[in-house]
């Protein structure tokens, strides 16, 4: 889940690399650091924080540079510290080295060198040690041996300051190269360096690649010379500022019927015949299923019930429960749902899957991702760049899209008034959601019913008031309730009800959390508090968004760090 960034060429490694994790910061933000080389020296600056701590010294040291490499990093193996921090160093400085992934058996390698320092905990300074130790019979021998021994997902960048060359290893972990007219860019995900080149290779398991003097060559563990053209990739995105907004959550928020209308759009024209394909893989198969993490799991478990509507055969796993006791072979489809498009634990599944017979779909929203390469056809949400590491405009997208997708077999096909209605929620709810925010800010407990499928809704908000707000929240099937939970709630407990009809059968859940003394709030068309439009199909989305705002107004007034929460990142590329 760390972020990897590299450059060597003509302009300014300094700016470039500070330029580019800034925008890998989604991917960890525990602690940041770059090694620059000069000549044969190796000058490093790391430390806990986000890249800021660094920045004058990333730019003072960058301007002298020939090239560098830098990390930001959440924290696997070992705390977040200045020892832990990466770039990690050989004993003589020689070999500075990056890392995002896990190395499994970095305690076996540890044990079997002799004579080396370490400074940090984690499972990365293992590698730098090893090449240093093993480089007497040359380097790039060294790494080659090292991709053999090491166990686990990794992607490498490794700074050699005596043949001033950089080497680059893949297995698992994404890694990508961007070649500019004089300059090579690396970096985990290509949007890094999208502002300076369009053009762009990306390793494959298995493979490495040496930098000399902004030549690339790609070789596989053999020695065997890999000639591939690079991708032209096409940016659809410039600006990722807050444009205003005190945190990228709200911003996002705010984006969500405008992301909503343009999927809807892209979907009914330009991408119409890729919906047709998608369906025909969906109804070639007697199932599908479907898999994804966290928020996508949310979204999944939504899709799962409009395909079961429509007859699809669907059922939805967790990835990270995924496993070959389940029944799949060549006459399964699994769906692959992800924002990131490098989830570990899904790319994990979709290896078992294909291995099983399986073919593979996919909906995320990162353009040119992992899984996206991986699958037979995919479908893009056309979200935009979310910075902020709870998900809000992807939720509503991968829903809006499971949905079209449904309707589309059933041979409807609307997006109606939707955009509009979410717009009038958020701009005539602001004030009612500050209100509640006040109330609950300083619960320890919250609990969120929902039945049928505003039980994922529920889910998901729970889910986000962890994230965001910090607070234990459980999200449940409103039947569940007197099946034990019911003992736990007492005068001034509350309760948030997702009701989306006068006569639905939640109701009676409230009766009996009111007759407990519960604080209860409904979100409802019906509701007192919010107002909201009474569109029982449409309700899905306005429950959501109501519950995004209340969980950033309880994170704001908290003080929290709403868009970087403690402990998590972006994109999970780590079981």
């Amino acid at each position: 889940m760390c972020g990897i960034a590299g450059h060597y060429g003509s302009s300014d490694t300094g700016e470039v690399l500070l330029d580019m994790l800034k925008r890998l910061e989604y991917r960890g933000y525990d602690s940041t650091g770059a090694a620059f080389l000069s000549g044969s020296d190796i000058s490093t600056v790391k430390g806990t924080g986000d890249i800021e701590k660094i920045k004058e010294n990333v730019v003072f040291l960058g301007s002298v540079a020939d090239g560098g490499i830098g990390h930001t990093r959440w924290a696997t193996h070992g705390r977040a510290s200045d020892e832990n921090a990466h770039p990690h160093s050989s004993c003589e400085n020689r070999f500075s080295l990056v890392h995002n992934g896990i190395i499994e058996n970095h305690r076996k390698i540890k044990s079997e060198l002799g004579g080396h320092k370490f400074y940090s905990e984690t499972d990365s300074e293992v590698a730098v040690h090893y090449i240093e130790e093993k480089s007497t019979l040359g380097v790039e021998n060294a790494v080659v041996s090292f991709m053999e021994k090491a166990k686990g997902s990794y992607a490498v960048a490794l700074m050699d300051s005596k043949e001033e060359r950089v080497f680059l290893l893949k297995n698992g972990s994404p890694l990508a190269i961007g070649i500019g007219k004089k300059d090579v860019f690396i970096a985990s995900d290509p949007f890094a360096f999208h502002s300076y080149t369009d053009r762009v290779l990306f390793l494959r398991d298995g493979e490495y690649a040496v930098v000399d003097n902004c030549d690339v060559t790609i070789k596989n563990l053999d020695g065997a010379v890999q000639k591939r053209k690079p991708e032209v990739l096409e940016w659809k995105e410039r600006s990722f500022g807050k444009n205003g907004y005190r945190h990228y959550m709200q911003k996002e928020i705010r984006e969500i019927p405008g992301c909503i209308e343009r999927l809807e759009k892209l979907l009914e024209t330009v991408e119409s015949e890729k919906v047709d394909g998608f369906i025909d893989a969906l109804l070639g198969k007697d199932k599908v299923v479907l898999t994804a993490s966290g928020t996508s799991h949310h979204a999944s478990m939504l899709g799962s019930r409009f395909l079961r509507k429509v007859g699809v055969d669907a059922r939805v796993v967790v990835a990270s429960e995924f496993g070959e006791n389940f029944e799949i072979d060549e006459e399964t489809l699994l769906l692959a749902v992800s924002q990131s498009g490098e989830t570990k634990d899904v790319l994990d599944a979709i290896e078992t899957a294909r291995k099983m017979g399986a073919d593979i779909a996919s909906i995320t929203n990162t353009p040119h991702s992992t899984i996206q390469r991986r699958s037979d056809v995919n479908l893009g949400i056309h979200a935009g760049r979310e910075f902020c590491v709870a998900a809000t405009k992807t939720f509503t997208n991968q829903v809006y899209t499971l949905r079209k997708i449904s309707k589309r077999i059933r041979g409807r096909s609307s997006v109606g008034n939707l955009p509009s209605n979410l717009k009038n929620t958020i701009k005539k709810n602001g004030e009612a959601v500050k209100k509640v925010a006040e109330e609950l800010k300083n619960k320890e407990d919250i609990y969120i019913l929902g039945k049928g499928e505003m039980h994922p809704v529920a889910e998901e908000i729970s889910l986000k008031l962890k994230e965001i707000a910090y607070i234990h929240a459980e999200g449940m099937m409103g039947g569940e309730l007197k099946h034990g939970t019911l003992a736990l709630i007492e005068e001034g407990t509350p309760v948030i009800s997702l009701v989306p009809r006068r006569n639905s059968d939640i109701v009676s859940n409230l009766k009996e959390v009111k007759s407990r003394g519960a604080n209860s709030i409904e979100i409802s068309p019906f509701s007192d508090r919010f107002e909201l439009p009474d569109e029982d199909e449409d309700f899905i989305f306005f429950s959501a968004v109501l519950g995004f705002m209340l969980t950033y107004w309880i994170g704001r007034k908290k003080g929290l760090p709403v868009d970087r929460p403690r402990n998590l990142a972006k994109s999970v590329t780590v079981r």
